[in-house]
């Protein structure tokens, strides 16, 4: 997979992507990303990125001429409608629909290019979102300073789900939310820490009765954390 993250600040990008999961995934070939500075596709002598809102308002608004022209530049064309097969071009914005588990294991599934847009002070233009966009993603029901650190959690979610990504082939598998539940309790050595012991089921080597178990647990940590996720959501490939 690749994946082009388009900001005004690059420098924010500097190491977090070389360690962990996403570390590894790079240096075997499952990933290749690059940052890339909306500035450098400004026309104006002085790079600019935003201006004021039409209309009247505080703050400023992301133009819509750097980030096409960056598009074009990455995809070949600014038509969403003409994006090469696999190709998803995503803006990270409050207003976006939440990330979700199912999200995430679609684009993995079903993605082969990514383009992330960090949006910026008060948003960008709308006809950003009008023509270029195929989702609009938001991590949370909160206003962040900007789409950077929401682009960082995205791709996480993401490349731990792509084929060997991780150790293990059923470690996401078994991640909250994967199922519809969020995970269950885990223990390690000790078997009793300061008067506090490991439940006796996990230590009998009964497997039927660890899986059953830890499903018990992990229903019952949905019930009372998260019941919403009760519900079910599942993701599926366009």
């Amino acid at each position: 997979m690749k994946i082009d993250v388009l900001t005004i600040f690059p420098e924010f990008f500097e190491q977090v992507f070389d360690f962990g999961i996403i570390r590894r995934a790079k240096l075997a070939g499952i990933v290749d990303i690059n940052v890339h500075d909306i500035r450098e596709f400004a026309t104006d002598k002085h790079q600019m990125t935003d201006d004021r809102p039409f209309g009247g308002g505080d703050g400023m608004v992301m133009k819509a001429e750097p980030i096409f022209l960056a598009i074009e530049h990455l995809l070949g064309t600014s038509n969403r409608e003409e994006y090469a097969a696999g190709t998803k071009v995503i803006l990270l914005s409050p207003q976006g629909r939440p990330l979700k588990q199912a999200f995430a294991k679609e684009i993995a599934e079903c993605a082969n290019h990514l383009v992330l847009i960090c949006g910026r002070y008060e948003g960008v233009d709308e006809r950003v979102n009008e023509t270029l966009v195929t989702d609009e993603i938001s991590i949370g029901d909160y206003v962040l300073s900007g789409g950077e650190p929401a682009a960082i959690v995205l791709s996480d979610a993401i490349i731990r789900l792509l084929p060997e990504a991780l150790g293990s082939e059923t470690s996401a598998e078994n991640d909250s939310f994967s199922n519809g539940l969020l995970d269950c309790p885990h223990y390690t050595r000790p078997a009793e820490f300061r008067g506090m012991k490991v439940p006796e089921v996990l230590l009998n080597g009964n497997h039927a009765e660890i899986e059953k178990w830890r499903h018990e647990k992990a229903l019952e940590k949905t019930r009372k954390f998260r019941p919403d996720l009760l519900t079910g959501e599942n993701g599926e490939c366009e």
